[in-house]
């Protein structure tokens, strides 16, 4: 972990904006797009970049700012990593937010989020605030795999019924999906069950698949080696160098999800649910968050 001093801390236009308070992930995640050599990191991606100035950057911003809008954060970094526990950064940007009366969308993996549900009921009383939870498998055993340093998906899940019990809006992150490993009729249908019985709003996916690019692949092609033998052959054989690598049975599994959520009222594709999430009430300005 290592600290900078930021000059900025949202981005976006037009009225959109998103911000990484960290930068880098300690999650583990064999999948994470993040990894990326086209986000240009200068550090290793598990030293963790920590912009200590954030909670001044964004008191500036928002108090200058006559129009209230959604905040988003999550989109690259988590904001509840191991280091949240103790520098708190995130509380205290939404002790901002909340202060001026702003929404906010937080995308997380982690159940350290819990740790701030009384202020993000706060905000959703005076405003609006939105829990993204990202779930992969209902497989515990093999969450521990795929999402090793991170709670499992049955905590995510009892995150998921606070944060209802609180009046809380949630959306499923139902991505990425791994070929060969968690793309079954069983595990899709398990993980929207929950969804349903946790009251969530919408479910984000994007095909039932994964992506991969440089920097991403070699990390994800060398957990495969490690966890699942023999599988990054078969992934090379069947996608080659592909950008993007969709599951053989995508088609039958988004015939799946998108009929539970018909049948259950709930939103099924990624515009439904930015544009929900983006959405202030009424009596604040209708401004979106669709840059995150």
């Amino acid at each position: 972990m290592h600290f900078v001093d930021a000059k900025g801390i949202l981005t976006g236009k037009n009225g959109y904006y998103g911000m990484n308070i960290y930068r880098g992930c300690s999650h583990g995640c064999i999948y994470c797009d993040s990894r990326s050599r086209c986000y240009q990191f200068t550090h290793p991606f598990e030293d963790i970049e920590v912009k200590r100035n954030a909670p001044e950057l964004l008191e500036k911003v928002l108090r200058s700012k006559r129009k209230r809008c959604m905040i988003g954060t999550g989109a690259m970094s988590d904001p509840y990593m191991h280091c949240e526990e103790d520098l708190r950064l995130t509380r205290k940007c939404l002790e901002i937010i909340n202060k001026y009366g702003f929404g906010a969308a937080i995308q997380t993996k982690s159940d350290r989020i819990l740790q701030d549900i009384d202020l993000l009921d706060e905000i959703n009383r005076s405003a609006k605030c939105v829990v993204q939870i990202t779930l992969t498998t209902y497989d515990d055993d093999l969450c521990r795999i795929l999402e090793p340093n991170v709670c499992n998906t049955k905590r995510r899940i009892e995150v998921l019924e606070e944060m209802h019990e609180r009046g809380i809006p949630t959306i499923v992150w139902l991505t990425p999906i791994l070929p060969f490993i968690n793309d079954t009729e069983e595990n899709i249908t398990s993980i929207m069950n929950e969804c349903v019985r946790t009251g969530v709003k919408g479910i984000i996916d994007f095909g039932m698949g994964l992506t991969l690019r440089e920097g991403d692949r070699e990390y994800y092609y060398a957990a495969l080696d490690k966890h699942f033998p023999g599988m990054k052959q078969r992934y090379i054989r069947t996608y080659g160098n592909s950008y993007e690598l969709p599951s053989p049975d995508a088609k039958e599994l988004t015939a799946v999800y998108k009929k539970i959520c018909r049948e259950n009222d709930m939103m099924s594709t990624p515009d439904e649910c930015f544009r929900y999430m983006g959405e202030l009430p009424d009596k604040h300005s209708q401004i979106s968050i669709f840059d995150l």
